[in-house]
């Protein structure tokens, strides 16, 4: 085990033999790193309340805080978590806070992501893989962000948003609506402004489906059709899809409504 002789940690932490915790650094309270976990200098990792499960080969730098407790007025100590999976790289002084019993109880990060510096990540929020977020983006709590996402720097995401897969969202953008899966989006208010078709072209989708999703999308935002009339119209046309079909189905359960 490489521990370095001035970090402190807890009595209940588990830290893989291969995993390395540098000088100066902080493990408190029910946490556990796994092999090949890298956690340099002055970072703290946990807290007295809550429990910390941070997978295999994650990069935590300098003065990040994995795992602290909720920004909530209503949290009052309850015992909270943040799962972490493997492979992901959190660059300096990244926030990446504990759930809420309110919320569900857990934040969730999944795996192969980058928080670039000064990221923040509130409470309760479900992060997936392969999620790339630039510098200073701000989750508020229970915010989702589905896999291979992409989020320019300088931004905020209000509570309970969505967004979809695929989603790339342009820098200075604040987000208060769910972003369609496969879409581009940008904006104070940020809205939906075309296709990610070199996001799609990139991760194999065909021809075909590119352009099935870029019809859908252009059907939801364009015009003055009804939500109802938009689905008809995009089942017909493209409903055979797969993409389509996910797309439709991220739609028809937004909660917060789409920007257009």
């Amino acid at each position: 085990m490489n521990i370095h002789s001035t970090a402190i940690i807890s009595k209940e932490a588990e830290i893989h033999p291969e995993a390395k915790v540098g000088p100066y650094s902080i493990v408190k309270g029910r946490v556990k790193i796994g092999a090949g976990t890298i956690v340099e200098d002055h970072v703290t990792v946990g807290c007295e309340t809550g429990e910390v499960i941070i997978g295999e080969e994650n990069h935590i730098w300098p003065g990040a805080v994995v795992g602290g407790p909720p920004q909530d007025l209503k949290y009052k100590g309850e015992h909270v978590s943040l799962v972490m999976g493997d492979r992901n790289v959190v660059r300096e002084f990244v926030t990446l806070n504990c759930g809420t019993q309110g919320g569900g109880g857990v934040t969730r990060i999944g795996s192969d992501c980058l928080f670039m510096a000064y990221v923040h990540v509130g409470h309760d929020c479900k992060i997936g893989n392969r999620v790339v977020v630039a510098n200073t983006v701000a989750f508020a709590g229970h915010v989702e962000v589905e896999d291979f996402v992409t989020i320019g720097g300088i931004g905020g995401i209000t509570q309970f948003c969505k967004v979809g897969k695929f989603a790339y969202i342009g820098g200075n953008s604040s987000i208060n609506k769910d972003i369609l899966p496969f879409s581009m989006a940008a904006g104070i208010f940020a809205t939906v402004r075309g296709t990610n078709k070199i996001g799609m072209e990139r991760a194999g989708f065909s021809k075909e489906d590119i352009q099935a999703v870029h019809g859908s999308i252009r059907t939801i935002i364009k015009g003055h059709r009804t939500k109802d009339e938009a689905i008809s119209e995009i089942t017909e046309k493209w409903g055979q899809s797969e993409p389509v079909q996910y797309l439709l189905d991220f739609y028809k359960n937004s909660k917060k409504g789409i920007p257009k």
